[in-house]
Protein backbone atom coordinates (compact mmCIF):
# COMPACT_ATOMS: atom_id res chain seq x y z
CA UNK A 1 0.00 0.00 0.00
CA UNK A 2 1.60 3.18 -1.15
CA UNK A 3 2.01 6.63 1.30
CA UNK A 4 -1.16 8.25 -0.69
CA UNK A 5 -3.53 5.51 0.44
CA UNK A 6 -2.13 5.27 3.95
CA UNK A 7 -2.71 9.09 4.24
CA UNK A 8 -6.30 8.71 2.79
CA UNK A 9 -7.04 6.40 5.18
CA UNK A 10 -7.74 6.99 9.22
CA UNK A 11 -5.58 5.15 11.15
CA UNK A 12 -8.43 3.32 13.07
CA UNK A 13 -9.49 2.12 9.73
CA UNK A 14 -9.91 -1.72 10.27
CA UNK A 15 -12.27 -4.88 10.84
CA UNK A 16 -13.24 -5.53 14.17
CA UNK A 17 -11.17 -8.08 15.73
CA UNK A 18 -11.92 -10.36 18.71
CA UNK A 19 -8.76 -9.25 20.68
CA UNK A 20 -9.52 -6.23 21.09
CA UNK A 21 -13.61 -6.63 21.97
CA UNK A 22 -12.22 -9.30 24.47
CA UNK A 23 -9.70 -7.19 25.78
CA UNK A 24 -12.43 -4.27 26.25
CA UNK A 25 -14.51 -6.75 27.95
CA UNK A 26 -12.20 -7.93 30.53
CA UNK A 27 -11.47 -3.82 30.78
CA UNK A 28 -14.74 -3.74 31.62
CA UNK A 29 -14.86 -6.38 34.10
CA UNK A 30 -17.65 -8.39 32.17
CA UNK A 31 -15.11 -11.21 31.90
CA UNK A 32 -12.66 -12.88 33.53
CA UNK A 33 -9.02 -12.48 31.78
CA UNK A 34 -9.09 -16.18 31.87
CA UNK A 35 -11.71 -16.84 29.82
CA UNK A 36 -11.02 -14.21 27.65
CA UNK A 37 -7.11 -15.86 26.64
CA UNK A 38 -8.47 -19.01 26.28
CA UNK A 39 -11.21 -18.13 23.56
CA UNK A 40 -8.82 -15.95 21.79
CA UNK A 41 -6.41 -18.85 21.51
CA UNK A 42 -9.26 -21.32 20.21
CA UNK A 43 -10.55 -18.77 17.61
CA UNK A 44 -7.02 -17.52 16.41
CA UNK A 45 -7.52 -18.34 12.74
CA UNK A 46 -11.51 -17.38 13.01
CA UNK A 47 -12.96 -15.24 10.87
CA UNK A 48 -16.40 -14.96 12.00
CA UNK A 49 -17.85 -11.97 13.17
CA UNK A 50 -16.56 -11.41 16.79
CA UNK A 51 -19.61 -10.45 18.50
CA UNK A 52 -21.07 -13.41 17.01
CA UNK A 53 -18.12 -15.87 18.00
CA UNK A 54 -18.53 -14.24 21.83
CA UNK A 55 -22.14 -14.47 22.05
CA UNK A 56 -21.60 -18.18 20.98
CA UNK A 57 -19.91 -19.06 24.17
CA UNK A 58 -23.41 -18.09 26.30
CA UNK A 59 -21.26 -16.44 28.80
CA UNK A 60 -23.23 -14.27 31.79
CA UNK A 61 -21.69 -10.68 32.21
CA UNK A 62 -20.23 -11.11 35.39
CA UNK A 63 -21.64 -7.18 36.68
CA UNK A 64 -24.71 -7.68 37.96
CA UNK A 65 -27.38 -8.68 37.31
CA UNK A 66 -25.52 -11.54 35.49
CA UNK A 67 -27.16 -10.54 32.28
CA UNK A 68 -26.66 -13.38 29.50
CA UNK A 69 -24.80 -12.14 26.88
CA UNK A 70 -26.44 -12.44 23.35
CA UNK A 71 -25.42 -10.96 20.30
CA UNK A 72 -27.95 -8.13 21.41
CA UNK A 73 -26.38 -7.50 24.24
CA UNK A 74 -22.94 -7.18 23.15
CA UNK A 75 -23.86 -4.82 20.19
CA UNK A 76 -25.58 -2.28 22.80
CA UNK A 77 -22.76 -2.70 24.83
CA UNK A 78 -19.92 -1.83 21.89
CA UNK A 79 -21.93 1.09 20.65
CA UNK A 80 -20.88 3.73 23.12
CA UNK A 81 -17.22 2.30 23.03
CA UNK A 82 -16.99 2.64 19.21
CA UNK A 83 -17.94 5.79 19.25
CA UNK A 84 -21.94 5.27 17.45
CA UNK A 85 -25.43 5.16 18.66
CA UNK A 86 -26.64 1.94 19.38
CA UNK A 87 -29.82 0.73 17.15
CA UNK A 88 -32.08 -2.50 17.30
CA UNK A 89 -33.70 -2.94 13.96
CA UNK A 90 -37.63 -3.78 13.96
CA UNK A 91 -38.51 -5.11 10.66
CA UNK A 92 -42.50 -3.40 11.88
CA UNK A 93 -40.65 -0.31 11.49
CA UNK A 94 -38.99 -0.17 8.44
CA UNK A 95 -39.81 1.52 5.16
CA UNK A 96 -38.58 -1.16 3.19
CA UNK A 97 -39.88 0.67 -0.59
CA UNK A 98 -37.28 3.63 0.31
CA UNK A 99 -34.48 1.46 1.74
CA UNK A 100 -34.07 -0.38 -1.23
CA UNK A 101 -33.74 3.07 -3.16
CA UNK A 102 -30.72 4.17 -1.06
CA UNK A 103 -28.30 1.79 -2.34
CA UNK A 104 -28.19 -1.92 -4.37
CA UNK A 105 -27.97 -5.27 -2.79
CA UNK A 106 -25.35 -6.17 -3.90
CA UNK A 107 -23.27 -2.97 -2.59
CA UNK A 108 -25.50 -3.54 1.28
CA UNK A 109 -24.55 -7.06 1.19
CA UNK A 110 -20.74 -6.65 0.46
CA UNK A 111 -20.28 -3.54 2.85
CA UNK A 112 -22.41 -5.53 5.54
CA UNK A 113 -24.81 -2.32 6.00
CA UNK A 114 -28.03 -1.75 5.75
CA UNK A 115 -30.29 1.43 5.34
CA UNK A 116 -32.70 1.62 8.18
CA UNK A 117 -33.88 5.40 8.56
CA UNK A 118 -34.70 7.75 5.56
CA UNK A 119 -35.23 12.00 5.95
CA UNK A 120 -35.19 14.59 3.91
CA UNK A 121 -31.56 15.74 3.94
CA UNK A 122 -30.01 12.44 6.08
CA UNK A 123 -30.23 9.04 6.03
CA UNK A 124 -29.27 6.88 8.96
CA UNK A 125 -27.34 3.68 7.94
CA UNK A 126 -26.79 0.49 10.50
CA UNK A 127 -23.31 -1.41 10.59
CA UNK A 128 -21.79 -3.46 11.96
CA UNK A 129 -18.61 -2.92 11.65
CA UNK A 130 -17.83 0.75 13.53
CA UNK A 131 -14.37 0.88 12.11
CA UNK A 132 -14.84 0.60 8.70
CA UNK A 133 -15.91 3.84 7.38
CA UNK A 134 -13.93 4.85 4.23
CA UNK A 135 -16.93 4.52 2.23
CA UNK A 136 -19.41 7.40 4.11
CA UNK A 137 -17.97 10.00 1.89
CA UNK A 138 -18.06 8.32 -0.98
CA UNK A 139 -22.31 7.67 -0.73
CA UNK A 140 -22.66 10.63 0.76
CA UNK A 141 -21.56 12.55 -2.53
CA UNK A 142 -23.60 10.16 -4.97
CA UNK A 143 -26.63 10.30 -2.98
CA UNK A 144 -25.82 13.83 -1.93
CA UNK A 145 -27.15 13.63 1.57
CA UNK A 146 -25.92 13.45 4.92
CA UNK A 147 -25.45 9.80 6.51
CA UNK A 148 -26.03 8.70 10.16
CA UNK A 149 -23.99 5.76 11.14
CA UNK A 150 -25.50 3.52 14.14
CA UNK A 151 -24.46 0.40 15.42
CA UNK A 152 -26.68 -2.68 15.26
CA UNK A 153 -26.61 -6.70 15.49
CA UNK A 154 -24.86 -8.00 12.70
CA UNK A 155 -27.73 -10.93 13.08
CA UNK A 156 -30.27 -8.55 12.38
CA UNK A 157 -28.60 -7.30 9.70
CA UNK A 158 -27.71 -10.69 7.96
CA UNK A 159 -31.17 -11.73 8.58
CA UNK A 160 -33.10 -8.62 7.54
CA UNK A 161 -31.48 -7.27 4.26
CA UNK A 162 -32.06 -10.07 2.02
CA UNK A 163 -36.03 -9.87 2.95
CA UNK A 164 -35.99 -6.27 3.10
CA UNK A 165 -34.88 -6.09 -0.92
CA UNK A 166 -37.26 -8.89 -1.70
CA UNK A 167 -40.29 -7.46 0.08
CA UNK A 168 -39.09 -3.92 -2.00
CA UNK A 169 -39.30 -6.60 -5.83
CA UNK A 170 -42.19 -7.37 -4.58
CA UNK A 171 -44.32 -4.38 -3.96
CA UNK A 172 -42.71 -2.93 -7.55
CA UNK A 173 -43.27 -5.85 -9.04
CA UNK A 174 -47.34 -5.75 -7.50
CA UNK A 175 -47.74 -2.20 -8.20
CA UNK A 176 -46.93 -2.65 -11.57
CA UNK A 177 -48.64 -5.43 -12.25
CA UNK A 178 -52.23 -5.41 -13.71
CA UNK A 179 -55.37 -7.37 -14.54
CA UNK A 180 -58.78 -6.67 -15.94
CA UNK A 181 -61.11 -4.02 -14.81
CA UNK A 182 -62.37 -4.09 -11.15
CA UNK A 183 -65.76 -5.31 -10.83
CA UNK A 184 -68.84 -3.59 -8.57
CA UNK A 185 -67.97 -0.26 -6.40
CA UNK A 186 -64.37 -0.53 -5.08
CA UNK A 187 -63.84 3.20 -3.64
CA UNK A 188 -66.58 5.92 -3.40
CA UNK A 189 -64.14 8.38 -3.16
CA UNK A 190 -62.04 6.94 -6.13
CA UNK A 191 -60.13 9.42 -8.11
CA UNK A 192 -60.48 8.22 -11.65
CA UNK A 193 -57.04 7.90 -13.60
CA UNK A 194 -57.95 6.92 -16.99
CA UNK A 195 -56.09 4.45 -18.36
CA UNK A 196 -54.31 3.81 -15.31
CA UNK A 197 -56.13 1.28 -13.61
CA UNK A 198 -53.99 -0.68 -11.72
CA UNK A 199 -56.25 -4.02 -10.58
CA UNK A 200 -54.13 -6.51 -9.45
CA UNK A 201 -54.23 -10.77 -10.20
CA UNK A 202 -54.62 -12.57 -6.56
CA UNK A 203 -52.42 -15.45 -7.65
CA UNK A 204 -49.48 -13.19 -8.91
CA UNK A 205 -46.11 -14.68 -7.18
CA UNK A 206 -45.28 -11.49 -5.80
CA UNK A 207 -48.56 -10.86 -3.93
CA UNK A 208 -48.21 -14.42 -2.73
CA UNK A 209 -44.76 -13.77 -1.39
CA UNK A 210 -46.01 -10.32 0.38
CA UNK A 211 -48.53 -12.32 2.08
CA UNK A 212 -46.52 -15.00 3.68
CA UNK A 213 -44.30 -12.24 4.62
CA UNK A 214 -47.47 -10.54 6.78
CA UNK A 215 -48.51 -13.47 8.27
CA UNK A 216 -45.46 -14.25 9.03
CA UNK A 217 -44.66 -11.10 11.24
CA UNK A 218 -47.83 -11.32 12.88
CA UNK A 219 -47.04 -14.44 14.20
CA UNK A 220 -43.92 -13.61 14.84
CA UNK A 221 -44.72 -10.17 16.79
CA UNK A 222 -47.42 -12.01 19.21
CA UNK A 223 -50.19 -10.06 17.30
CA UNK A 224 -54.22 -10.93 17.87
CA UNK A 225 -55.22 -8.94 14.85
CA UNK A 226 -54.14 -7.64 11.57
CA UNK A 227 -55.85 -4.52 10.15
CA UNK A 228 -55.87 -3.81 6.02
CA UNK A 229 -56.99 -0.54 5.93
CA UNK A 230 -57.37 0.99 2.46
CA UNK A 231 -57.38 4.94 2.33
CA UNK A 232 -57.45 7.21 -0.68
CA UNK A 233 -53.88 7.22 -2.04
CA UNK A 234 -52.42 4.21 0.28
CA UNK A 235 -53.20 1.12 2.51
CA UNK A 236 -52.39 0.77 5.95
CA UNK A 237 -51.09 -2.37 7.49
CA UNK A 238 -51.80 -2.13 11.80
CA UNK A 239 -51.13 -5.23 14.04
CA UNK A 240 -52.91 -5.27 17.34
CA UNK A 241 -50.35 -6.46 20.22
CA UNK A 242 -51.56 -7.04 23.59
CA UNK A 243 -54.54 -4.75 22.84
CA UNK A 244 -53.19 -1.97 21.50
CA UNK A 245 -52.90 -0.92 17.41
CA UNK A 246 -49.19 -0.81 16.33
CA UNK A 247 -49.63 0.90 12.65
CA UNK A 248 -46.41 -1.08 10.79
CA UNK A 249 -46.37 -0.39 7.25
CA UNK A 250 -47.86 1.75 4.43
CA UNK A 251 -48.69 -0.04 0.75
CA UNK A 252 -49.44 1.35 -2.67
CA UNK A 253 -53.33 1.08 -3.04
CA UNK A 254 -53.20 -1.38 -5.54
CA UNK A 255 -50.98 -3.68 -3.27
CA UNK A 256 -53.43 -3.36 -0.41
CA UNK A 257 -55.85 -4.33 -2.64
CA UNK A 258 -54.14 -7.39 -3.97
CA UNK A 259 -53.05 -8.25 -0.64
CA UNK A 260 -57.07 -8.64 0.13
CA UNK A 261 -57.65 -10.50 -2.80
CA UNK A 262 -55.24 -13.05 -2.09
CA UNK A 263 -56.34 -13.52 1.41
CA UNK A 264 -60.53 -13.27 0.21
CA UNK A 265 -59.38 -16.58 -2.26
CA UNK A 266 -57.35 -18.29 0.74
CA UNK A 267 -60.27 -18.22 3.14
CA UNK A 268 -62.98 -19.26 -0.08
CA UNK A 269 -64.33 -15.90 0.17
CA UNK A 270 -66.22 -14.08 -2.83
CA UNK A 271 -63.50 -12.30 -4.79
CA UNK A 272 -65.87 -10.07 -7.30
CA UNK A 273 -67.94 -9.30 -3.86
CA UNK A 274 -66.94 -6.27 -2.71
CA UNK A 275 -69.98 -4.31 -1.75
CA UNK A 276 -71.06 -6.43 1.11
CA UNK A 277 -69.33 -7.62 4.19
CA UNK A 278 -67.99 -10.99 3.99
CA UNK A 279 -66.53 -13.69 6.72
CA UNK A 280 -64.32 -16.43 6.21
CA UNK A 281 -61.54 -18.51 7.63
CA UNK A 282 -57.91 -19.62 7.12
CA UNK A 283 -55.77 -22.35 8.62
CA UNK A 284 -51.78 -21.62 8.10
CA UNK A 285 -48.98 -23.27 9.87
CA UNK A 286 -46.30 -20.90 11.76
CA UNK A 287 -42.53 -20.83 11.37
CA UNK A 288 -42.56 -22.96 14.61
CA UNK A 289 -44.83 -25.94 13.24
CA UNK A 290 -47.95 -24.76 15.16
CA UNK A 291 -51.46 -24.71 13.24
CA UNK A 292 -53.03 -21.31 13.21
CA UNK A 293 -56.53 -20.07 12.31
CA UNK A 294 -57.30 -16.85 11.30
CA UNK A 295 -60.98 -15.55 11.14
CA UNK A 296 -61.43 -13.07 8.35
CA UNK A 297 -63.62 -9.89 8.01
CA UNK A 298 -64.36 -8.02 5.47
CA UNK A 299 -65.70 -4.70 5.50
CA UNK A 300 -66.74 -1.69 2.44
CA UNK A 301 -65.61 1.41 3.00
CA UNK A 302 -65.49 4.90 1.66
CA UNK A 303 -61.89 4.17 0.27
CA UNK A 304 -62.16 0.11 -0.44
CA UNK A 305 -62.46 -2.70 1.09
CA UNK A 306 -61.19 -3.17 4.87
CA UNK A 307 -59.78 -6.63 6.09
CA UNK A 308 -59.58 -7.77 8.93
CA UNK A 309 -57.65 -10.72 10.48
CA UNK A 310 -57.93 -12.08 14.20
CA UNK A 311 -55.44 -14.63 14.83
CA UNK A 312 -56.53 -17.63 17.35
CA UNK A 313 -53.28 -19.34 18.95
CA UNK A 314 -54.48 -22.96 19.56
CA UNK A 315 -52.04 -23.03 22.94
CA UNK A 316 -55.13 -21.09 24.70
CA UNK A 317 -57.21 -24.34 24.60
CA UNK A 318 -54.82 -26.10 26.34
CA UNK A 319 -53.95 -23.79 29.23
CA UNK A 320 -55.49 -24.20 32.58
CA UNK A 321 -57.11 -21.53 34.91
CA UNK A 322 -54.46 -20.17 37.00
CA UNK A 323 -52.30 -19.45 33.43
CA UNK A 324 -55.67 -17.00 32.26
CA UNK A 325 -55.41 -15.25 35.70
CA UNK A 326 -58.36 -17.28 37.82
CA UNK A 327 -57.60 -16.99 41.83
CA UNK A 328 -57.28 -20.58 43.69
CA UNK A 329 -61.28 -19.27 44.56
CA UNK A 330 -62.41 -18.18 41.54
CA UNK A 331 -60.91 -21.76 40.25
CA UNK A 332 -62.72 -23.02 42.72
CA UNK A 333 -66.28 -21.38 41.89
CA UNK A 334 -65.86 -22.12 38.27
CA UNK A 335 -65.52 -25.99 38.29
CA UNK A 336 -68.70 -25.74 40.97
CA UNK A 337 -70.44 -24.34 38.28
CA UNK A 338 -69.45 -26.20 35.39
CA UNK A 339 -69.93 -29.90 37.30
CA UNK A 340 -73.39 -29.14 37.86
CA UNK A 341 -75.47 -31.69 35.06
CA UNK A 342 -77.41 -28.57 34.42
CA UNK A 343 -78.28 -24.64 34.75
CA UNK A 344 -77.18 -21.81 32.37
CA UNK A 345 -73.65 -20.24 33.43
CA UNK A 346 -73.19 -16.68 31.76
CA UNK A 347 -69.75 -14.75 30.40
CA UNK A 348 -69.98 -11.25 30.34
CA UNK A 349 -67.80 -8.11 29.06
CA UNK A 350 -66.82 -5.98 26.08
CA UNK A 351 -65.30 -7.48 22.87
CA UNK A 352 -61.94 -8.68 23.00
CA UNK A 353 -62.04 -9.09 27.06
CA UNK A 354 -61.38 -12.78 26.42
CA UNK A 355 -64.67 -14.40 26.67
CA UNK A 356 -64.49 -16.84 24.12
CA UNK A 357 -60.91 -17.64 25.60
CA UNK A 358 -62.89 -18.98 29.24
CA UNK A 359 -65.15 -20.59 27.50
CA UNK A 360 -63.21 -22.65 25.24
CA UNK A 361 -60.78 -23.47 27.58
CA UNK A 362 -63.50 -24.43 29.55
CA UNK A 363 -65.45 -26.97 27.27
CA UNK A 364 -61.96 -28.38 26.50
CA UNK A 365 -61.75 -29.29 30.14
CA UNK A 366 -65.23 -31.08 30.64
CA UNK A 367 -65.68 -32.34 26.79
CA UNK A 368 -64.33 -36.08 27.87
CA UNK A 369 -65.53 -38.81 25.67
CA UNK A 370 -68.70 -39.86 27.92
CA UNK A 371 -70.35 -36.24 27.02
CA UNK A 372 -71.67 -34.48 23.63
CA UNK A 373 -71.14 -31.06 23.94
CA UNK A 374 -72.45 -28.69 21.27
CA UNK A 375 -71.91 -25.32 20.02
CA UNK A 376 -73.77 -22.84 17.95
CA UNK A 377 -72.04 -20.02 17.11
CA UNK A 378 -71.70 -16.95 15.07
CA UNK A 379 -69.17 -17.20 13.44
CA UNK A 380 -67.37 -20.34 14.76
CA UNK A 381 -64.04 -19.03 16.67
CA UNK A 382 -61.77 -21.67 16.64
CA UNK A 383 -62.46 -25.43 14.92
CA UNK A 384 -62.28 -28.13 18.02
CA UNK A 385 -62.58 -31.79 17.10
CA UNK A 386 -63.38 -32.73 20.64
CA UNK A 387 -66.42 -30.64 19.91
CA UNK A 388 -69.41 -30.53 17.57
CA UNK A 389 -70.10 -27.05 16.10
CA UNK A 390 -72.37 -25.23 13.84
CA UNK A 391 -72.17 -21.86 12.64
CA UNK A 392 -75.86 -19.67 12.42
CA UNK A 393 -76.43 -18.29 8.94
CA UNK A 394 -78.79 -15.79 9.07
CA UNK A 395 -79.58 -15.31 4.67
CA UNK A 396 -80.97 -19.38 5.17
CA UNK A 397 -82.87 -18.71 8.43
CA UNK A 398 -80.87 -20.49 11.01
CA UNK A 399 -80.59 -18.13 13.70
CA UNK A 400 -79.02 -19.03 17.35
CA UNK A 401 -82.49 -19.54 18.68
CA UNK A 402 -83.35 -22.25 15.37
CA UNK A 403 -79.51 -23.67 15.88
CA UNK A 404 -80.51 -24.25 20.03
CA UNK A 405 -83.55 -25.34 18.69
CA UNK A 406 -81.99 -28.05 16.68
CA UNK A 407 -79.17 -28.96 18.98
CA UNK A 408 -81.36 -29.82 21.72
CA UNK A 409 -82.66 -32.91 19.41
CA UNK A 410 -79.40 -34.01 19.00
CA UNK A 411 -78.95 -35.63 22.88
CA UNK A 412 -76.43 -33.12 24.46
CA UNK A 413 -75.31 -32.80 27.62
CA UNK A 414 -73.61 -29.13 27.53
CA UNK A 415 -74.92 -26.63 25.27
CA UNK A 416 -72.54 -23.57 24.55
CA UNK A 417 -74.79 -20.68 22.86
CA UNK A 418 -72.60 -18.03 21.14
CA UNK A 419 -73.90 -14.97 22.55
CA UNK A 420 -77.42 -14.21 23.69
CA UNK A 421 -78.54 -11.35 21.48
CA UNK A 422 -82.34 -11.18 22.06
CA UNK A 423 -85.42 -12.35 23.55
CA UNK A 424 -85.99 -15.45 21.86
CA UNK A 425 -81.99 -16.85 22.28
CA UNK A 426 -82.12 -16.36 25.96
CA UNK A 427 -85.85 -18.36 25.97
CA UNK A 428 -84.32 -21.39 24.37
CA UNK A 429 -81.03 -21.19 26.12
CA UNK A 430 -83.42 -21.08 29.43
CA UNK A 431 -85.63 -24.11 28.48
CA UNK A 432 -82.56 -26.02 27.29
CA UNK A 433 -81.25 -25.14 31.19
CA UNK A 434 -84.89 -26.44 32.36
CA UNK A 435 -84.43 -29.70 30.39
CA UNK A 436 -81.24 -31.17 31.95
CA UNK A 437 -78.59 -29.58 30.22
CA UNK A 438 -75.77 -27.53 30.80
CA UNK A 439 -75.73 -24.17 28.99
CA UNK A 440 -73.05 -22.18 28.71
CA UNK A 441 -72.84 -18.56 26.86
CA UNK A 442 -71.63 -15.09 26.88
CA UNK A 443 -73.72 -11.63 26.93
CA UNK A 444 -72.39 -7.64 26.44
CA UNK A 445 -72.78 -6.28 29.80
CA UNK A 446 -70.16 -3.80 32.24
CA UNK A 447 -70.22 -6.17 34.66
CA UNK A 448 -72.12 -9.25 36.68
CA UNK A 449 -74.56 -7.94 38.18
CA UNK A 450 -75.65 -6.27 35.23
CA UNK A 451 -76.71 -9.52 33.08
CA UNK A 452 -79.21 -10.72 35.07
CA UNK A 453 -81.57 -7.50 35.00
CA UNK A 454 -80.49 -7.55 31.19
CA UNK A 455 -82.02 -10.76 31.13
CA UNK A 456 -84.89 -9.50 32.84
CA UNK A 457 -85.33 -6.89 30.34
CA UNK A 458 -85.04 -9.03 27.36
CA UNK A 459 -88.40 -11.09 28.78
CA UNK A 460 -87.34 -13.73 30.63
CA UNK A 461 -89.54 -14.19 33.48
CA UNK A 462 -87.72 -13.74 36.72
CA UNK A 463 -88.67 -17.67 38.31
CA UNK A 464 -87.42 -19.30 35.38
CA UNK A 465 -84.09 -16.90 36.01
CA UNK A 466 -84.23 -18.41 39.35
CA UNK A 467 -83.95 -22.04 38.92
CA UNK A 468 -81.75 -22.24 35.68
CA UNK A 469 -78.86 -19.64 36.21
CA UNK A 470 -76.08 -20.72 38.09
CA UNK A 471 -73.80 -17.95 38.11
CA UNK A 472 -72.56 -14.97 36.37
CA UNK A 473 -68.77 -13.91 35.64
CA UNK A 474 -67.16 -10.99 34.15
CA UNK A 475 -64.31 -10.33 32.95
CA UNK A 476 -61.65 -7.66 31.55
CA UNK A 477 -57.94 -8.48 29.75
CA UNK A 478 -55.56 -6.35 31.85
CA UNK A 479 -51.77 -6.12 30.13
CA UNK A 480 -48.80 -7.56 32.13
CA UNK A 481 -45.59 -6.20 33.21
CA UNK A 482 -42.74 -6.89 30.68
CA UNK A 483 -40.58 -9.56 33.05
CA UNK A 484 -37.65 -8.18 31.01
CA UNK A 485 -37.80 -4.56 32.14
CA UNK A 486 -40.24 -3.96 34.92
CA UNK A 487 -38.81 -2.09 38.15
CA UNK A 488 -39.64 -1.65 41.35
CA UNK A 489 -41.82 1.65 42.47
CA UNK A 490 -44.27 3.39 44.66
CA UNK A 491 -48.04 4.19 44.01
CA UNK A 492 -49.05 7.30 44.99
CA UNK A 493 -52.02 8.07 47.06
CA UNK A 494 -53.98 9.46 44.53
CA UNK A 495 -53.63 6.65 42.21
CA UNK A 496 -54.41 4.13 44.78
CA UNK A 497 -57.27 5.87 45.90
CA UNK A 498 -58.88 6.58 42.66
CA UNK A 499 -58.21 2.53 42.13
CA UNK A 500 -60.05 1.26 45.11
CA UNK A 501 -62.44 4.23 46.09
CA UNK A 502 -65.04 4.38 47.99
CA UNK A 503 -63.66 1.06 49.28
CA UNK A 504 -61.13 0.43 51.68
CA UNK A 505 -58.08 -1.12 50.90
CA UNK A 506 -54.30 -1.16 52.43
CA UNK A 507 -51.78 -0.09 49.70
CA UNK A 508 -49.22 -1.78 48.93
CA UNK A 509 -45.66 -0.47 50.28
CA UNK A 510 -43.91 -1.64 47.04
CA UNK A 511 -45.65 -1.79 43.06
CA UNK A 512 -43.65 -3.00 40.16
CA UNK A 513 -44.00 0.07 37.29
CA UNK A 514 -43.44 0.06 33.82
CA UNK A 515 -40.31 0.98 31.88
CA UNK A 516 -39.99 -0.24 28.38
CA UNK A 517 -37.68 -2.44 26.72
CA UNK A 518 -36.95 -4.32 23.30
CA UNK A 519 -38.79 -7.20 24.51
CA UNK A 520 -41.83 -5.45 24.67
CA UNK A 521 -41.59 -2.99 21.98
CA UNK A 522 -40.97 -0.25 24.41
CA UNK A 523 -44.61 0.07 25.87
CA UNK A 524 -43.21 -1.97 29.18
CA UNK A 525 -45.81 -4.46 28.59
CA UNK A 526 -45.88 -8.44 27.51
CA UNK A 527 -48.61 -10.19 27.28
CA UNK A 528 -52.21 -9.98 28.75
CA UNK A 529 -53.90 -11.74 31.68
CA UNK A 530 -57.70 -12.02 32.68
CA UNK A 531 -59.58 -10.19 36.00
CA UNK A 532 -63.03 -11.86 36.65
CA UNK A 533 -66.15 -10.74 38.59
CA UNK A 534 -67.67 -14.15 39.39
CA UNK A 535 -72.03 -13.32 41.15
CA UNK A 536 -73.19 -16.95 42.37
CA UNK A 537 -77.06 -16.99 42.93
CA UNK A 538 -77.90 -17.89 46.28
CA UNK A 539 -80.91 -18.05 48.17
CA UNK A 540 -80.83 -13.96 49.42
CA UNK A 541 -80.04 -13.27 45.79
CA UNK A 542 -82.49 -15.18 44.68
CA UNK A 543 -85.34 -12.84 46.42
CA UNK A 544 -84.06 -9.81 44.63
CA UNK A 545 -84.77 -11.59 41.41
CA UNK A 546 -87.88 -10.28 40.58
CA UNK A 547 -89.63 -8.49 37.36
CA UNK A 548 -88.58 -5.10 38.62
CA UNK A 549 -84.98 -5.87 40.31
CA UNK A 550 -82.91 -3.19 41.15
CA UNK A 551 -79.38 -2.88 39.99
CA UNK A 552 -78.31 -1.10 42.90
CA UNK A 553 -79.89 -3.69 45.34
CA UNK A 554 -78.30 -7.09 43.40
CA UNK A 555 -74.66 -5.30 43.71
CA UNK A 556 -74.99 -4.25 47.12
CA UNK A 557 -75.75 -7.74 48.33
CA UNK A 558 -73.45 -9.59 45.99
CA UNK A 559 -70.55 -7.66 47.50
CA UNK A 560 -72.18 -7.59 50.67
CA UNK A 561 -71.52 -11.81 50.57
CA UNK A 562 -68.10 -11.69 48.92
CA UNK A 563 -68.47 -11.05 45.26
CA UNK A 564 -64.86 -9.48 44.47
CA UNK A 565 -65.59 -6.29 41.80
CA UNK A 566 -63.12 -6.06 38.92
CA UNK A 567 -61.17 -2.90 40.32
CA UNK A 568 -60.76 -5.12 43.57
CA UNK A 569 -59.50 -8.26 41.23
CA UNK A 570 -57.31 -5.36 39.52
CA UNK A 571 -56.24 -4.36 42.40
CA UNK A 572 -55.49 -7.52 43.58
CA UNK A 573 -52.70 -8.24 40.39
CA UNK A 574 -51.53 -4.98 40.93
CA UNK A 575 -50.52 -5.85 44.94
CA UNK A 576 -49.01 -8.94 43.20
CA UNK A 577 -46.98 -7.22 41.29
CA UNK A 578 -48.49 -8.50 38.04
CA UNK A 579 -49.79 -4.85 36.19
CA UNK A 580 -50.19 -1.71 36.95
CA UNK A 581 -52.90 0.26 38.16
CA UNK A 582 -53.18 2.95 35.44
CA UNK A 583 -53.72 -0.37 33.12
CA UNK A 584 -56.51 -1.55 35.64
CA UNK A 585 -58.36 2.10 36.22
CA UNK A 586 -58.33 2.49 32.00
CA UNK A 587 -59.90 -1.22 31.63
CA UNK A 588 -62.75 -1.84 34.45
CA UNK A 589 -65.84 0.02 35.02
CA UNK A 590 -65.45 2.65 38.59
CA UNK A 591 -66.84 0.91 42.08
CA UNK A 592 -69.99 2.62 43.09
Amino acid sequence: MNKETLDVLPSHEHKLALDEVLRWLVQDGMILPAEAEKLAKNHKADRAYPLMVIAGQQWRSALPPGKLMTIEFLTEWLAPRAGMPYFHIDPLQLNFGGIANIVSKSYAERLKIMPVKIGEREVTIATAEPFLKGWVADLERILNLKIKLVLASQADINHYLPEIYSLANSVQLASKAKAGQGIGVQNFEQLVELGKNKNLDANEQHVVTLVDWLFKYAFEQRASDIHLEPRRNIGIVRFRIDGVLHQVYQLPSSVTSAITNRIKLLGRMDMVEKRRPQDGRIKTVSADGDEIELRLSTMPTAFGEKLVMRIFDPDILVKNFADLGFTREQTALWNDWTRQPNGIILVTGPTGSGKTTTLYSTLKQIATPEVNVCTVEDPIEMIEPAFNQMQVQHNIGLSFANGVRTLLRQDPDIIMVGEIRDAETAEMAIQAALTGHLVLSSLHTNDAPSAVTRLLELGVPAYLLNSTLLGVMAQRLARTLCPHCKATGEISDETWQELVSPWKAAKPTRVNIATGCLECRMTGYRGRTGIYEMLPLSAEMKKLVVRDAELARIKTLARHEGMKPLRLSGAEKVAAGLTTAEEIIKITPPLD
